[in-house]
C-alpha cells in the first residue's frame, strides 16, 4: 500500500523541533514560577509537540486519512509559534511543509492494464 512516506516524515521531525522549543518554553515557565507566576501555558509547547508527531505517524500508519492528519498538522505548525518559538522556526517550517505534502498526497495509479482472454467457439462444419 503506498504512503506519503514524506509528508509523514517532516511532519516527525517538525514535531521534534516544536518539542524542543515547547521544552524550553517549560522551562522558561519554570523560572517563571520561581518568581510565583504560576501558569500552565508554559506546558502547552509541550503538548503540541507530542501531537505533531503523533499526527505524523498516523499519516504515515493510516494513508486514507492523510487530508485530515495534513490540515491538522498545518493547525499544530501555527499554534506552535506562540506556545514553543515554532520549534526555533525549522519545526514549523517542516511541520508546514509536511501538512502541506500530507494534503496535496495523492496515491499513484496503478497503470496495470488486465484483458480477459476470450475462446472462440469453433468453425460450425
Amino acid at each position: 500500500m503506498p504512503r506519503p512516506v514524506g509528508a509523514g516524515v517532516l511532519t516527525i521531525l517538525g514535531g521534534f523541533f516544536v518539542l524542543l522549543g515547547g521544552l524550553l518554553f517549560a522551562l522558561l515557565g519554570v523560572v517563571f514560577a520561581l518568581f510565583g507566576f504560576l501558569s500552565g501555558v508554559f506546558f502547552l509547547g509541550l503538548v503540541v509537540g507530542f501531537f505533531i508527531i503523533v499526527i505524523g505517524v498516523l499519516i504515515l500508519a493510516v494513508p486514507p486519512g492523510h487530508t485530515i492528519f495534513g490540515v491538522l498538522a498545518i493547525v499544530l505548525a501555527l499554534v506552535s509559534i506562540p506556545v514553543a518559538f515554532g520549534g526555533f522556526v525549522i519545526g514549523f517550517l517542516l511541520t508546514l511543509l509536511g501538512g502541506i505534502l500530507a494534503v496535496t498526497w495523492k496515491r499513484p495509479v496503478e497503470r496495470f492494464i488486465t484483458v480477459e482472454a476470450r475462446t472462440l467457439p469453433p468453425p460450425p462444419g
